[in-house]
C-alpha cells in the first residue's frame, strides 16, 4: 500500500497498523509536493514492525550523495532487512521548477548515484569524479546491519537496463498490464547471470468503484498531468500508445486543457486506472502479477467519492 494517508501523519498509526491485520506486507512512499519519502516510513518502521518499507521513490538530485547514503543507512539501520531503497529521475517539474536544480543528463546522474551508493554503503571511502558529480573523501561512519536493495525506477529502455545491469530490480508506473510484456523482458536480460531474479515493483493506481462514468471523468485529469510531462509522453511513445495520445498531447500544447482531457480515449483509462468493484479491481491487480510484477503497492485514488480507508480494506488480500 501507499503511504502516507490523508490527514496529519501523527494521526495514522491505527491505520498503518490495521495494513498488517488485512494482510498487506509492504507500505511505499514518494516525494514530489507533499511529505518527504522517509518521514511516514520511520514512523512506520515504529508503528508496524513487520511491514517491509520502500521508496518510490527519492529523486537522484534533491539530495547530494553524502546526504543520499546517510539518509539511506539509517532507514536500514532503523528497519534492518526491511526497507528497499528506490531511486530514480524524478522529472523535470519535480527537480528543476520546484527545486531549482538543473535537470540535466538524468540517466548518467541515476547510474552515478546508485554507483556511489553501492560502495558506500559497503563502508568503501569514496573519493572519485563520477560524471555528473565528485565525491571527495568521504565515509559512511555508521552502517547498516544488512544493504537494503537498489531498485531504479525505470521507464524507458536505457533505465529499464540499468535496473537490472547495476540495480536489484526496477520501480514501474503508468503501465498496463499487458506493457509488462514490453517492459519486463529489457530489465531481465540486462540482469544477465547475476543470482537471483530482479524485483519488478509496480505503483499501481486503484479506484474500486463501479460507477465507472464519474472514474473515468476524474480518472482524466490524472493522466493529463502525467502523461504530458516529457519523461511519461516519451515512455508512451515507446510502448506504442502514441496514435492513442497524440490528440490531448495537441491539445495540451495548444494550451487547451479541456480539450486535451476529453481526447483522451476510455480504453487508455481503463488500461492505466484499475477500477471496478474490488472482486475486479483484485483481478486486474492480479494480471500483473501474472505478467512479471513481483511486488505491488497500491495507490487508491481518492476519486467518485471513494472512502480511501474502506477501499483499502475491500482490496485487502484477506478480504479474498
Amino acid at each position: 500500500m501507499t503511504i502516507p494517508f490523508n490527514g496529519p501523519l501523527s494521526e495514522q498509526r491505527e491505520q498503518i497498523e490495521e495494513l498488517v491485520d488485512l494482510g498487506y506486507s509492504d507500505v511505499w512512499t514518494g516525494e514530489s509536493d507533499g511529505v518527504d519519502g522517509l518521514t511516514p516510513l520511520a514512523l512506520a518502521s515504529v508503528w508496524a514492525p513487520t511491514l517491509r518499507l520502500g521508496t518510490a521513490i527519492l529523486p537522484a538530485y534533491t539530495r547530494g550523495p553524502a546526504l543520499m547514503a546517510q539518509s539511506v543507512a539509517a532507514m536500514a539501520e532503523a528497519a534492518p532487512g526491511r526497507f528497499a531503497f528506490g531511486i530514480g529521475t524524478s522529472s523535470n517539474v519535480i527537480v528543476e521548477r520546484w527545486n531549482g536544480i538543473p535537470f540535466e543528463e538524468p540517466y548518467k546522474r541515476t547510474r552515478d548515484m546508485v554507483r556511489f551508493l553501492r560502495r558506500a554503503l559497503a563502508g568503501e571511502k569514496v573519493d572519485e569524479q563520477f560524471e555528473t558529480f565528485t565525491v571527495r573523501g568521504f565515509r559512511l561512519t555508521r552502517l547498516p546491519e544488512q544493504i537494503p536493495p537498489i531498485l531504479v525506477a525505470a521507464l524507458r529502455p536505457g533505465m529499464l537496463r540499468l535496473a537490472g545491469r547495476e540495480g536489484d530490480g526496477a520501480i514501474i508506473n503508468w503501465l498496463s498490464a499487458d506493457d509488462l510484456g514490453t517492459v519486463a523482458p529489457v530489465v531481465r536480460e540486462a540482469w544477465g547471470d547475476k543470482p537471483g531474479e530482479p524485483e519488478m515493483m509496480a505503483r499501481l493506481f486503484v479506484a474500486p468503484s463501479e460507477d465507472t462514468e464519474k472514474v473515468r471523468s476524474a480518472a482524466r485529469f490524472l493522466i493529463a498531468a502525467y502523461l504530458n510531462v516529457p519523461v511519461y509522453a516519451a515512455f508512451h511513445e515507446w510502448l506504442g500508445r502514441g496514435p492513442q495520445l497524440q490528440g490531448m498531447w495537441d491539445a495540451w500544447k495548444a494550451g487547451d486543457r479541456k480539450a486535451a482531457t476529453a481526447a483522451i480515449p476510455d480504453q487508455v483509462i481503463d488500461e492505466l486506472i484499475i477500477h471496478g468493484s474490488p472482486a475486479q479491481c483484485r483481478e486486474h491487480i492480479g494480471r500483473y502479477i501474472a505478467n512479471g510484477v513481483t511486488t505491488t503497492a497500491l495507490m487508491v485514488l481518492p476519486i467518485g467519492g471513494i472512502d480511501v480507508r474502506q477501499a483499502v480494506r475491500d482490496l485487502a488480500p484477506t478480504a479474498v
